[in-house]
Order: structure tokens, then C-alpha cells, then sequence
């Protein structure tokens, strides 16, 4: 970042909608619609929601509203056990408390054509869209932590086979090296991502310590997903998709991933006029981008806290490294947005390169910033 950067207002945020896949290149869609008795897809009303699935959202001649998802990816056997995991909380969502994290209503499934049909929740927004359009309060940061709380508090059935692996981010062995497949596969831009990394011993260090940290960690129900843009608002009700990665692992994921949201979309604002009380037509300095990086997470991370406060009603009893693990998962997270970003991308962007530099810093000394973000003693 330099003197050459422009401060910029940002536009409200839309939704990007897509054209759907051909349904008719998978008639197990429709197989499963009218199995389940929800009659076909009317395909004028179709539209397909951004995502790394195929997906298909709209009405039915049965005059239903619904959302079906087709997983897919390079490896069959990974893709099942994605399946497996989003079978395991959805076939086990009725069991938990009202109050808990859920995901919109579950209609059916075709676990062969790796097909799941959900009901279409008409009108909510996502959290993304309120965190940009700055409608995301405190109320709903809270209510939303003390869901996230009930969930790693439920217990499951004592006969439940659910996925205790451990979650692949961080990539402790990519950190190492990438595999020619893999290599070939990336942008530019992620592989000078990757270079950055590989190249930092200190950081391979700290994700290495993250990991052992985890390994000690009690195994609760955990999303080891969590976006704000997966979050489906309406109303007062707060629903959570995306739950291929869920299983039994360390809670600390979930509450960190919140956390690294919001200090991911505070190095954003460096750059933006949100917040600001009068429009500045500038360029920033050097200096103005560290003050205005302060006033930023200065303006965001109480939502954190609100999230926190929730959560920790739910869930009182947390382990002494509970706080440590979530503020260095906070940190991974803006390293992991910095490839996400790489990955459609030729370069990496100066303020990506000062976001990744910010959870660098967090990762490495976790303890230091646990007050900062927001998940110190209440």
C-alpha cells in the first residue's frame, strides 16, 4: 500500500445470481423432486446461487420453493465424504435444541447422485450483505454466537459415526510443498501466495502449534465452516448452510472463523469510505492507512464481543486455550481469504498483502491479540 492508493465509497452489495446447469444433463434432479412429491422444477423460475456446487433454486409445479445442491468435485471418494458429513447434522438437526445453529428445512436427499433438497428460505439475506450494507447489529452478532454456542454444547447420539478427522485448513503439508498436480492447477496469483508462505518458517512454526494446540482440543459438534455470507437472515431467524465439513472437532474453529470475518472485512474498509462521516476524495499515505486501519477494527470488532458475550452464555465452560486457539484460527482465516482472492486473480493486491501481514501476526502470537478481537474475559 502506498501514497498512490485512492479512498473509494462502496457500493451495496448484491447477490450474484448465475444461469442454472442444464437440468436436463441431470434428470436425477427432477427423480428426486418428484420422489419426495414435490412435483418438477418450473425452469422459468430457476436461478443458480454462486457457489463451488452445482446448485438449482426455484419453484416446483407443487408450489414449492426449493434450493437443490449437486456436490461435486475432482475426487468421487471426497465427495462422499462430504456428503456423509452434511447427512450426519442434517439427519441429526431435529434432535437440537431450538435454539441451536441449523440449516433451512431438509427436504431429501439422493446420496448416490450426491443430491440434497432443502427448503427455499424466499426473501432472507445473507450476512455478507449486512456486514456491507453495515445492517449487521450487535443483537444479531449475539444471537448468532449463542446458536453457535448451543450447537458445540449438543451432544450426539452415542451411536453417531460421525467424521472425527481433522479439517484440511490449515494445509500444514502444503505449507511445506505443493504436489505437481496441485501446482499445475493454481493461478498466479495463488502461487506467489504460496511462495509467501512457504518461504516464512516462522509462520509454518505457528501453524504447526496450531495444530498441536488442536489436537488436545475437546471434540464438539462444529460447522469448521463458518461465513458470514453462509448465514441465511429473515426475520428473527438465523439459519446456516454449507455444512459439508461438519464433524466432531475443536469449537475454537467456528468462533475463530466469526472473529477473522470481521477483522478481514476491517483491513478491507482501509480502503472504502464505510464509516466514515464525511466523504474524503483523497489518497492515502502510508501513515493514514495504519490510523484508518486502527479506526476500523476499532469500529468492528465489538460485534466480535457481542458474538463472544453470546456464545459464552451458551457455553460458560470453555478450556484455558479456548481464546489462544480461536484468535490464531482468526488469523489463518485472512491468510485463507488471501488465497481465495489468489485464486481469481493473476497478482496479489496490496491491501490482500496487508491483510495476510495482519493474520500472520495474529497466528504468531495469538495471546497477544485475544482482547483485540473481542474474545477476552467478559
Amino acid at each position: 500500500m502506498g501514497s498512490n492508493t485512492a479512498l473509494l465509497p462502496e457500493k451495496k452489495a448484491e447477490r450474484p445470481r448465475y444461469t442454472p446447469v442444464d437440468l436436463d444433463r441431470h434428470p436425477a434432479v427432477e427423480a428426486l423432486l418428484a420422489r419426495l412429491g414435490l412435483g418438477a422444477f418450473d425452469r422459468d423460475s430457476l436461478a443458480a446461487p454462486v457457489g463451488r456446487n452445482d446448485a438449482w433454486a426455484g419453484r416446483t409445479t407443487g408450489g414449492r420453493s426449493v434450493f437443490v445442491k449437486r456436490l461435486v468435485g475432482s475426487d468421487p471418494a471426497e465427495v462422499e465424504r462430504r456428503m456423509k458429513r452434511l447427512l450426519a447434522f442434517h439427519l441429526w438437526a431435529p434432535d437440537l435444541p431450538a435454539e441451536a445453529l441449523r440449516g433451512p428445512d431438509f427436504l431429501g436427499y439422493d446420496r448416490d447422485a450426491a443430491l440434497v433438497v432443502f427448503e427455499l428460505v424466499d426473501g432472507a439475506r445473507n450476512g455478507a450483505e449486512l456486514m456491507v450494507d453495515e445492517t449487521f447489529d450487535a443483537a444479531l452478532a449475539t444471537t448468532i454466537g449463542a446458536a453457535v454456542g448451543q450447537l458445540h454444547t449438543a451432544v450426539p447420539a452415542a451411536d453417531a459415526d460421525w467424521d472425527r478427522s481433522v479439517p484440511y485448513q490449515p494445509p500444514l503439508e502444503a505449507l511445506h510443498g505443493l504436489s505437481p498436480a496441485t501446482f499445475d492447477s493454481l493461478s498466479f496469483g495463488e502461487l506467489q501466495g504460496w511462495r509467501l508462505m512457504q518461504q516464512d518458517a516462522d509462520l509454518r512454526g505457528a501453524v504447526t502449534r496450531l495444530r498441536e494446540w488442536e489436537a488436545e482440543a475437546p471434540l464438539v459438534p462444529t460447522h469448521c465452516d463458518l461465513r458470514v455470507d453462509q448465514l441465511l437472515i429473515t426475520g428473527d431467524t438465523v439459519y446456516l448452510t454449507d455444512w459439508e465439513e461438519f464433524r466432531l472437532a475443536d469449537g475454537a474453529r467456528d468462533v475463530g472463523s466469526f472473529a477473522g470475518e470481521w477483522l478481514y472485512r476491517s483491513v478491507l474498509d482501509i480502503v472504502t469510505t464505510r464509516g466514515d462521516t464525511v466523504f474524503v476524495d483523497l489518497e492515502l499515505t502510508h501513515e493514514m492507512v495504519l490510523s484508518r486501519g486502527v479506526a476500523k477494527m476499532q469500529r468492528l470488532m465489538p460485534l466480535v464481543r457481542d458474538f463472544w458475550r453470546g456464545y459464552r452464555t451458551a457455553r460458560p465452560e470453555v478450556d484455558d486455550r479456548f481464546a489462544a486457539r480461536a484468535a490464531a484460527f482468526a488469523g489463518w482465516h485472512l491468510l485463507d481469504r488471501l488465497m481465495a482472492g489468489a485464486s481469481r486473480a493473476s497478482r496479489l493486491s496490496g491491501i490482500e498483502r496487508a491483510a495476510a501481514g495482519i493474520g500472520r501476526g495474529v497466528l504468531l502470537q495469538p495471546e497477544k491479540f485475544i482482547d483485540t478481537l473481542g474474545l477476552g474475559d467478559l
